[in-house]
């Protein structure tokens, strides 16, 4: 009986390891500053990483990826989106997708963020992207 017990524990932990695709997060926020939405996210260990792709919805949306970013040795991670004013919605959806040398993926927990941008801003913002 003993034997089937360590060896399911084994088991589990290994799909553990597989599940977070090379990176396990202690921390992961996200704040609006301005017309811009700062994530931020700590990694307590990173094996085998090959980047994380942050991604960005609309309470009504589906996602899209902003981005990726690749591994640092510090394992703290700062990602600006400054697309952030070109949405009505004042709500939005983040989440990290976390992508490993063999392309296994895994997801982390999804945050929201309030973040309200006047219409004069949203429509600067706006005729600059034109001229980029």
């Amino acid at each position: 009986m003993r034997f089937k017990t360590s060896y399911i524990i084994a088991l589990i932990s290994f799909s553990a390891v597989i599940l977070m695709a090379g990176s396990f997060l202690t921390k992961f926020d996200a704040r609006s500053q301005g017309d811009k939405v700062i994530l931020s996210w700590i990694s307590s260990s990173e094996s085998d990483l090959n980047h994380y792709s942050v991604e960005r919805k609309t309470v009504n949306g589906n996602f899209i990826e902003l981005g990726k970013v690749y591994p640092e040795s510090d394992l703290s991670y700062e990602f600006i989106d400054d697309t952030a004013y070109k949405s009505n919605d004042a709500i939005y959806i983040y989440r990290l997708k976390i992508v490993d040398n063999s392309n296994t993926t895994s997801y982390s927990s999804e945050i929201s963020v309030s973040h309200s941008v006047s219409s004069v801003k949203r429509t600067w913002g706006s005729i600059k992207a034109l001229f980029r």
